[in-house]
């Protein structure tokens, strides 16, 4: 006789994978909200501060490391930096951890950016078919009220089109009752 255990804690609905729910946008928001605020010193540079961070770590990767190694060979060393090696080498990884969460969230950010990029073109091609449509039933006395929303979308289509010029701003002339700055003069000494 065969005795099979009904009360077994993995069934195999438990073990089928179930599909993610996608999250709404502003769930997104939120979430992006709480996981920043919960990031050690995340600060965001501006480009005058990314640049001086830049040309300040002038050297290649491999000069760096082994430049590191020293800290370990020499205690001479260590004192002189105010570093341990071992704080080093914590500082090492969490560079290099923090880099590959860098690279993932740089991948979130592309594929968010993709997405939003197609939804763009879908909703610009449902916008170009619902024009079209609407221009050829407007031309029918019944569907009248379609005639201002094509005009107006006629307006801003020409408007579009238009090049974008810069208007010239003249440059003030100096007025007769206000002298023109004129150059210091070096004095000389005799």
């Amino acid at each position: 006789m065969t005795i099979i255990n009904t009360n077994s804690p993995t069934s195999p609905a438990a073990e089928t994978p179930q599909p993610a729910t996608p999250l709404a946008a502003t769930a997104v928001i939120d979430q992006v909200r709480t996981l920043r605020s919960q990031l050690p010193k995340a600060v965001a540079l501006t480009s005058k501060q990314r640049r001086a961070v830049r040309t300040g770590v002038d050297n290649a990767e491999p000069i760096v490391q082994a430049s590191l190694n020293v800290i370990g060979v020499s205690e001479n060393v260590s004192a002189a930096v105010g570093q341990p090696i071992d704080a080093v080498r914590d500082l090492q990884q969490d560079a290099i951890l923090w880099k590959a969460a860098e690279e993932e969230v740089r991948n979130l950010l592309a594929g968010i950016a993709g997405a939003n990029a197609i939804r763009r073109q879908k909703l610009a091609q449902l916008g170009s078919k619902a024009y079209v449509i609407g221009s050829q039933l407007a031309r029918e006395p019944e569907n009248e009220v379609l005639v201002p929303h094509v005009e107006e979308i006629k307006r801003m289509k020409r408007q579009a089109r238009r090049k974008k010029t810069a208007p010239e701003t003249p440059q003030p002339s100096p007025s007769p009752s206000t002298p023109a700055p004129t150059a210091p003069q070096a004095e000389t000494k005799q």
